[in-house]
């Protein structure tokens, strides 16, 4: 039996250790993709069996279980890499429909001989693609649809036997043997923001796999329930308590299943809670007959450090301390520090208590995301790190390894979660409640000591200036405006060409990181900035939001700034740590805008309003020399159904345009700050929180 990524290496007796018996059930290959649990979910709703496998899994342990079909997913890899991951190239073969999406569709040209290369454009968003309707993957569906794109590498040539059955402008989106029933996708079928993607899988599933669509699962909360009983027993358990609707949802399972002297339920203030945010979750969950231990542990936290490799390079088991958490500025680094002080605070509780360690569980409403996005192997053998959660840090790795986790929650999704709370009996309020990271504010301030200057700063500035400026700019032929033209469609040339005849606008590097998804991989890039002359127009903003990180890969997430047109965008930033005045500075912008939101009654269209603190400071003359002490807020409305992807909310389409400008004039009030910025950009490119 062979492996191939190209070439072929041989491997010996059954890595599956005996066959199982899943007759007329979906595979998952698991190339890493962020989204590959999203394919597991969208399938089960459509009532039909799946597992997920490795990638490397041989096609004869496929064929002797009985899968009845393949979906392979998108991964971070490129197929002609020389690390590309390892596959069995007969699950072509063996007479299986075969869906492959992504890095899936790429693996099935390649082996047919097609070819795939890395081209200057890079698709990551929402676009509009032309589809073959009278193919069986698209029947039913319109000539264009709406789909998610997320990829550096695209088709150049179309395997043998394969035709192109969707083509996003120039690039191949999609190709076809009809008559071996082997698909491939180049964009997401499995996500919300392909509008018809379900329509999609469902003719994959039934009418070309012939699946039966009669698997349904059994009650979720009674497995959940059972899982908690076999592994406490008798032994006490842990909750670590935030107030959102995981940790309260996984609390409300444990008091279900344990007698109530088992179960510890402790609220740990880390100082980067929001207004009278620990009052509160106190206050809601005695209301729900669960007695909650509060631990104030700012202090504890702002001096917090960990180990960390000596460098991203080193592979050696050598260990660095890290900096305290109120000096350091890396995203990934504080959220490893939080994570790790979280369970030094657990332990001196159990210590507190005169329990025993080793008799004590700990538990926490880990979901789905959370592990996928730090790639966990318990979401993902091969996905790629985007963040780390605090939740999934190295020290909570440990104590999984030595069985002493309990995460009930850990294959659900958001919305599954919000459903079982409400079989649990707790309130719509709590249910529905705006999910707040464990972290809290502390990666909701955009740390930095020094501007995010590269050498690619000067040109990418140019291509922008290009982009906002296109109908002037076609008229003077620069080899940047060719770059330009070659990203982009015609009808998106026209499209552009409009915008900026009618706009005067202004498109800038920020000087500062966030952290991005894009192609399956973290990126943690620059931010562009957009300011108006006029009033601001929210569909050209939007559609602007979609272009510029397809043609400039290292920006991953743009943002309109309000007020005056900027005309000297900052160059250098306001240095930032997590020091109470900065953490009070946002408290009170978070506060302002979310009371706003709520009064509006636009709070439940919204997944999750995040507000950052970022350190920069507008409107100083350069010849001054006035130095950088403000700093600027970034207001993120996001919506979403599964947190894997997502859009940001429209002004005057899915919140009211006076609602935004209201939180705008009354954030601009509070001491210290420089400007309010809208965030434009969909998951991917940028992830929910800017870190």
């Amino acid at each position: 039996m062979a492996l191939s990524n190209g070439d072929t290496k041989e491997i010996t007796g059954d890595p599956r250790d005996g066959p199982r018996h899943t007759e007329g059930a979906v595979v998952i290959l698991d190339a890493g993709a962020q989204y590959g649990k999203v394919i597991d979910r969208r399938v089960r709703e459509l009532f039909v069996q799946s597992e997920i496998l490795p990638l490397d899994t041989p096609a004869f342990a496929i064929r002797e279980q009985g899968f009845r079909a393949i979906i392979i997913s998108g991964g971070p890899n490129s197929v002609y890499a020389e690390d590309a991951p390892w596959f069995d190239p007969a699950i072509f073969t063996i007479g299986k429909p075969v869906l492959g999406i992504c890095y899936g569709m790429q693996m099935m040209n390649k082996v047919f001989g097609g070819t795939v290369h890395r081209k200057n454009v890079r698709e990551d968003g929402v676009f509009n693609i032309s589809v073959d309707n009278s193919c069986s993957l698209f029947r039913g569906l319109q000539k264009e649809e709406l789909v998610l794109l997320t990829h550096g590498d695209s088709v150049d040539k179309v395997a043998d036997g394969f035709k192109v059955i969707a083509q996003s402008g120039n690039i191949v989106a999609g190709i076809a043997n009809e008559q071996k029933k082997l698909f491939g996708v180049q964009f997401h079928p499995e996500v919300d923001l392909t509008e018809r993607g379900r329509e999609m899988l469902k003719n994959f599933l039934f009418e070309i796999a012939g699946c039966s669509g009669d698997f349904t699962v059994q009650n979720r909360e009674e497995a959940c329930i059972q899982e908690i009983k076999e592994k406490v027993n008798n032994s006490k358990v842990l909750v670590l308590l935030s107030g959102g609707v995981d940790s309260t949802v996984c609390t409300a399972l444990l008091n279900k299943a344990l007698n109530q002297d088992q179960v510890i339920a402790v609220h740990i203030d880390n100082g980067f809670m929001r207004k009278r945010e620990s009052k509160s979750v106190e206050e809601a969950l005695k209301k729900l007959g669960i007695n909650v231990k509060v631990v104030n542990a700012a202090h504890t936290f702002y001096n917090g450090t960990t180990t960390l490799p000596i460098s991203d390079e080193d592979r050696t088991p050598r260990k660095r301390i890290s900096k305290t958490l109120n000096m350091t500025t890396n995203p990934e680094e504080k959220r490893k520090i939080i994570g790790d002080t979280f369970v030094k605070v657990a332990n001196e509780v159990i210590g507190e208590m005169n329990l025993k360690p080793e008799e004590v569980y700990l538990a926490q409403g880990t979901l789905r995301p959370d592990l996928i996005e730090s790639a966990s192997t318990i979401a993902s053998s091969k996905a790629e790190v985007i963040k780390t959660h605090h939740n999934d840090t190295e020290l909570i790795r440990r104590l999984r390894d030595e069985g002493k986790v309990i995460e009930p929650l850990k294959d659900f999704h958001k919305d599954e979660v919000r459903a079982l709370g409400r079989e649990l009996g707790l309130p719509e309020d709590i249910v529905s409640r705006h999910p707040f990271p464990g972290p809290g504010l502390a990666i909701r301030v955009i740390c930095a000591d020094e501007p995010y200057v590269c050498k690619d700063f000067a040109e990418t500035n140019n291509i922008l200036k290009i982009v906002v400026d296109f109908s002037a700019s076609v008229k003077k032929p620069h080899t940047l405006l060719q770059r330009v033209k070659s990203c982009i469609s015609d009808e998106e040339q026209e499209t552009l060409m409009q915008i900026t005849s009618q706009h005067s606008l202004n498109a800038f590097l920020l000087p500062i990181k966030t952290v991005g998804v894009q192609g399956d991989c973290r990126s943690y890039s620059y931010v562009c900035g957009i300011s108006s002359k006029d009033s601001p127009h929210w569909e050209s903003l939007m559609f602007l939001s979609r272009l510029i990180p397809r043609m400039c890969h290292s920006i991953n997430r743009v943002v309109y700034v309000f007020g005056p047109q900027v005309k000297e965008p900052p160059t250098d930033i306001t240095p930032t740590f997590l020091t109470t005045g900065v953490l009070g500075t946002l408290r009170q912008a978070d506060f302002v805008a979310h009371v706003i939101l709520r009064e509006s009654g636009c709070a439940g269209k919204i997944s999750q309003m995040p507000v950052i603190l970022t350190p920069l400071h507008f409107d100083r003359d350069p010849l001054q020399k006035q130095p950088s002490c403000r700093r600027s807020v970034v207001i993120r409305t996001f919506i979403t159904s599964d947190f894997m992807t997502g859009i940001p909310a429209t002004p005057n389409n899915q919140i009211a345009e006076e609602v935004v400008l209201k939180m705008v004039n009354e954030i601009k009030k509070i001491p210290g700050i420089s400007r309010v910025m809208y965030d434009l950009t969909s998951k991917p490119p940028g992830t929910t929180e800017w870190e």
